[in-house]
């Protein structure tokens, strides 16, 4: 009898191909799993830790990210700086971003690190390696006109190309007739800034240098703090990282990216005051954990004291506080909370707003609710202190803060019902935008906040 067998290439074992699958998409969530995270955050942490001492220099976050890689203990300040100003082609300076809270710091200090980290495959973020060098040239040219040889562009060495370097130097003049304050008042839309520079370089005292510090290379031992200048190092936490996850034994790069994806609400804070407990807490019990801790730390923050926004002297912003009472605050909105808990009490005005891009959208439909309810109590009162609050004291607080500040306010920060009728342009709003992120410096509206309220005022 004639017997005959198949062949290796006429078996198919569909099964088998999606086991395979499925084993490499568990391996891989295994890699990325929070106790990885966690401890590549603290791996990376000490090398930050390593910087600072070498250069002897103040640690400050570039948030959201940097803030995991320092310890609360130790760090001196934040700063946003995006990256998205430092991809090719979009080069910018952020107008809304100005980070003038890091020059006291600098000249105090003789300057600072600036910590970030980026994910796998690169060796800095473009905030980094571009974005803070544009904002360090832009400010050098503007404060320190005639020390030319801190107006070049300072980028990493041998990192980008010519005609990148090229394209962003052209750029960089722009940027400082934006920065530059005019003489006369003109057509509120066509106006730049109002911003005293004379102040600002007060703040700073001398121009910036720029170094970088990653794990590829420390700048030169020599370059430290000088006489003639305040020195940024730009601290990339996190190792280079070329191939899969798998293959780095439960390390990470830029392990604290994106959080909202992987932490459960887990923030730096709260991180950092309970290492021993997440490090010695199964995987699966993590997530149960890390809702405790939040809970009890959001408990402890209770009754933090509010902002106020400066020049105004009755405008306030933080993030929600259930213990916060009319009698504390003459006047209270609430961008999150709920309508229906406050109806009755002419005092306070609860917005709803759901979270994250949904409530900058929610938002957006409910500024004219906060301009009439503002009108209404600061025109028959206008000594009134006014508190806003929402979740997280730094987004649509912020965003409806902007709002009434553009309506209601005069240049001194004063309530002036006349100037609801102005023209009101995007630098104006810039301007005033500027007043609440020098009050307090971890405000980060988003940029669907921002949107937003631009699309209140302006129509």
């Amino acid at each position: 009898m004639d017997i005959s067998f198949p062949t290796l290439e006429s078996l198919h074992f569909p099964s088998a191909q999606q086991s395979i699958s499925q084993t490499l998409a568990s391996l891989r969530r295994s890699a990325l799993s929070i106790s990885n995270r966690l401890q590549s955050i603290q791996t990376d942490a000490a090398f930050v830790q390593e910087v600072a001492d070498h250069y002897d220099l103040p640690l400050v976050a570039n948030e959201r990210c940097g803030s995991w890689y320092i310890s609360p203990d130790d760090k001196s300040g934040s700063a946003y700086f995006k990256s998205t100003d430092g991809h090719s082609g979009q080069w910018d300076f952020s107008f809304r971003r100005l980070n003038l809270q890091l020059l006291p710091l600098a000249k105090e200090h003789g300057g600072c690190v600036i910590v970030d980290s980026t994910r796998r495959g690169k060796l800095m973020p473009d905030a980094l390696s571009k974005t803070v060098p544009i904002w360090c040239a832009v400010l050098n040219r503007a404060l320190f006109p005639a020390e030319t040889a801190y107006h070049a562009v300072q980028l990493p060495p041998n990192f980008l190309g010519d005609s990148e370097e090229s394209q962003i130097e052209l750029r960089i003049d722009g940027f400082v007739n934006s920065l530059k304050p005019i003489a006369s008042v003109i057509d509120i839309r066509k106006q730049d800034l109002k911003l005293d520079l004379g102040h600002i370089r007060e703040q700073l005292g001398k121009p910036i240098k720029v170094a970088w510090a990653n794990r590829s290379y420390f700048h030169p031992t020599d370059l430290h703090k000088g006489d003639s200048y305040c020195l940024l190092v730009l601290c990339s936490a996190s190792r280079r990282v070329h191939g899969a996850e798998m293959s780095e034994g439960g390390y990470i790069q830029g392990a604290g990216d994106d959080s909202e994806g992987w932490a459960h609400g887990l923030t730096p804070p709260v991180f950092w005051a309970n290492q021993a407990a997440l490090k010695q807490t199964p995987e699966e019990e993590l997530p149960d954990l890390i809702a405790q801790l939040v809970a009890k730390h959001q408990q402890q923050r209770s009754g933090q004291k509010a902002t106020l926004i400066s020049p105004t002297r009755y405008l306030y912003i933080n993030s929600t506080d259930p213990s916060l009472n009319v009698g504390e605050c003459d006047l209270i909105i609430d961008c999150n909370g709920t309508p229906s808990a406050v109806e009755g009490n002419p005092k306070r005005l609860n917005l709803g707003c759901a979270s994250a891009k949904l409530g900058s959208r929610d938002l957006r439909k409910l500024l004219d609710k906060v301009r009439d309810f503002v009108k209404a109590q600061l025109e028959s009162n206008p000594a009134q202190s006014l508190l806003v609050t929402c979740d997280t004291g730094k987004d649509l607080s912020a965003g409806a803060l902007l709002a009434i500040i553009c309506l209601f306010c005069d240049d001194d920060g004063n309530f002036d019902l006349s100037q609801s009728g102005r023209i009101i342009g995007k630098q104006f709003i810039r301007q005033r935008l500027a007043w609440i992120v020098s009050s307090k410096h971890d405000v980060n509206p988003s940029r669907s906040t921002l949107q937003s309220v631009n699309a209140f005022l302006m129509s």
